[in-house]
Parts: C-alpha cells; structure tokens; sequence
C-alpha cells in the first residue's frame, strides 16, 4: 500500500480515539503544516498519520528495543521527506 493509499484508508474508516496531549506550540507548528496540505483535515489526522509512519518503521525494523540514536535519525529524516507530500 502506497502513502496515498494509507492516507485515504486512514481517512476513510471509522476509529476508537484516545487523547494524546501535546504542547500548544507544536500543536500550531503542526497546524500551519496542515493548512498547507489538502490531504490532512485535522492536526489529529497528521499526528496520526505520522505516529502510524514511525511505528510502521519500528515494526518494519523488528526492533524490540526502544529507538537508537541512528533510529531517530532515520526517523527525523524520513519525517523531513514527508514533508514534501
């Protein structure tokens, strides 16, 4: 399954929700990246999406330990690419 694939998938079914908390500052860094992007309706959905993403890679990965360093990198990096949707 391809990004836009996921993404419609994502936006498409029905879900069970929880909260997750984060500092207003990102909350409106991520917002202004949304309101750029037609693909996400909300900063829930592009958390979402992204959380989705980085899990995929641990999962992807079999890594049963938390993330290294070169992880995170490859993760930021990756994050960065993204950015480019």
């Amino acid at each position: 399954m391809d990004k836009t694939e996921l993404i419609e998938t994502e936006l498409l079914e029905p879900k069970k929700y929880t909260t997750v908390t984060i500092p207003i500052d990102l909350w409106i860094r991520i917002s202004k990246v949304v309101d750029k992007k037609a693909v996400f309706k909300s900063v829930s959905d592009y958390v979402a999406f992204i959380l989705r993403e980085i899990v995929i890679m641990h999962e992807e990965l079999n890594l049963n330990d938390p993330f290294s360093s070169k992880d995170l990198e490859r993760i930021l990096r990756d994050l960065e690419a993204l950015r480019a949707l």
